[in-house]
């Protein structure tokens, strides 16, 4: 057995395997629809064969991997432009429940079950069926359900309450390093990072700082290597 061959062929396998989401984009990954998890099936055969199948011309199956990544692609491109394809290329979301009743007949027809309901809707925190008024089974396999609005969550605006701006989160030291784009991008610098944390914490420094991140209201927050606890609940 050609081992060298075995180790070219596997990282082959590998480097394309990597190279194919950023072709078909972020949403093939969040979005999974019935279409984009048979092509993921086949892609996966594909590439194990073409790391240990010494059998096939390498060749050929790079050529499939080629084609379906392409064919993929080229359906992706059709669903973006065209609405009534959309549908058919990855499917179309189907009602289960609806006005608190649930759709039996559509439940059929997708082959959904009482059990499968009951546990979409308890992952949405809901183990009361009469808390939902809609519930939606997306193209992704996933259930997004509108509950009621006796049962629904109270935000600030319904009490009245005053509300403040939020910004985007800044991740400024991971792993104990800093994170030098962010402080380039908002014209943060070390030194004032020092300062606000010799304000929250005496006698630290930012060698003990493992994680530190400007928060939503502009607020820091840091975690330190020692964290000062004598009796952790889970310790590795």
């Amino acid at each position: 057995m050609n081992y060298a061959e075995i180790l070219m062929r596997t990282i082959l396998s590998v480097g394309l395997l990597l190279l194919i989401p950023r072709i078909l984009g972020k949403q093939t990954l969040s979005n999974m629809t019935s279409n984009d998890f048979v092509i993921s099936i086949t892609l996966g055969s594909l590439a194990a064969n073409l790391a240990f199948n010494v059998s096939l011309k390498f060749t050929y199956l790079v050529l499939s991997i080629v084609v379906i990544t392409a064919t993929s692609f080229l359906l992706s491109f059709i669903a973006l432009k065209s609405r009534r394809l959309r549908s058919w290329i990855s499917g179309s979301p189907t009602v289960l429940i609806e006005e608190g009743k649930i759709m039996e007949a559509n439940m059929r027809k997708i082959r959904y079950t009482l059990d499968s309901l009951d546990q979409a809707l308890r992952k949405k925190d809901i183990f009361n069926l009469e808390e939902v008024d809609y519930a939606v089974l997306e193209d992704n396999g996933q259930v997004s359900v509108m509950k009621k609005a006796a049962y629904q969550s109270v935000t600030k605006q319904d009490l009245g309450l005053a509300l403040k701006s939020q910004a985007f989160p800044v991740e400024l030291i991971m792993d104990g390093k800093l994170v030098e784009d962010n402080f380039k991008q908002y014209g943060l610098t070390r030194e004032w990072l020092e300062t606000e944390l010799a304000k929250k914490q005496k006698g630290k420094t930012l060698a003990d700082v493992f994680y530190a991140v400007k928060g939503t209201q502009q607020q820091l927050v840091f975690d330190f290597y020692e964290d000062g606890l004598q009796q952790p609940l889970d310790r590795e």
